[in-house]
């Protein structure tokens, strides 16, 4: 069904019966699972009452499980400055709208001092649409393993300070990439990405989101997206979240 989307008074057509699922879900399997930051996988837990089973296959009349999981650590997220400030900053109120002129782009971390570093230079060589509000960033090599990988203890690839500063400058206002974390694992609470893309030092960006942990399969191509992205109604600073681009078709 191809529809109409109208993003800053500029209209784009998208086939909505053909969206690109970029999310990574939470597995009950923790072999299936993605994990980082040092917690236990997820955990689902069938409830049980007075001798009644929330589960079909153990003879009950429902599916009726408990998920104890964190969204930072066990699938894809969507934060806001609440994750390193404080005060009412929910990720369920910062979003407004939920379709976005997103470009994706592929990038290899370069080898500095011993980590994997994704550089202000790198990112500047690959956008070619200078009307994007979202950027979506793609690290390469880039496998399934990003899909069920432990990050813990891994010291994963992050972006440079200068990056997360230039993505602000130019308007990014939603960043997605598929690690972990913008900043590196262990900065000693630096958290010098987060602070630079939210302004935290200045005019605070309440209304920028950071997605982190997706995964972009390789058959999906460099370019410009329009992105819906949905989350959990959670009130809290990240909540699980479901990106989906759609490719846009040029009339």
């Amino acid at each position: 069904m191809i529809a109409n989307i109208t993003i800053e008074e500029i209209d784009y057509k998208i086939d909505l019966s053909d969206p690109i699922d970029i999310s990574i879900p939470i597995n009950p399997d923790p072999n299936l699972n993605v994990n980082a930051w040092y917690i236990d996988p997820p955990k689902f837990k069938t409830v049980i009452l007075d001798g009644w089973v929330g589960s079909t296959s153990r003879g009950g009349d429902v599916n009726f499980n408990s998920i104890t999981f964190n969204p930072h650590s066990h699938c894809t997220h969507t934060e806001t400055v609440g994750h390193i400030l404080t005060g009412d900053y929910s990720v369920n109120h910062a979003l407004k709208t939920y379709f976005y002129l997103s470009e994706l782009i592929s990038v290899y971390p370069k080898h500095i001092g011993g980590d994997f570093i994704i550089t202000k230079a790198e990112i500047q060589s690959k956008i070619c649409n200078p009307n994007i509000k979202s950027l979506i960033i793609r690290t390469l090599p880039n496998n399934e393993s990003k899909k069920n990988k432990n990050y813990s203890h891994s010291n994963p690839p992050y972006l440079e300070e200068d990056a997360a500063i230039y993505l602000r400058e130019i308007g990014i206002d939603h960043l997605l990439i598929d690690l972990p974390s913008v900043d590196k694992e262990k900065d000693d609470g630096a958290l010098l990405c987060h602070n630079a893309f939210w302004n935290t030092y200045g005019e605070v960006r309440v209304s920028a989101t950071i997605t982190e942990f997706i995964y972009v399969d390789d058959i999906i191509n460099d370019g410009t997206y329009i992105l819906n992205l949905q989350i959990a109604p959670i009130e809290n600073d990240a909540s699980p979240s479901k990106p989906t681009i759609y490719k846009v078709i040029y009339s």
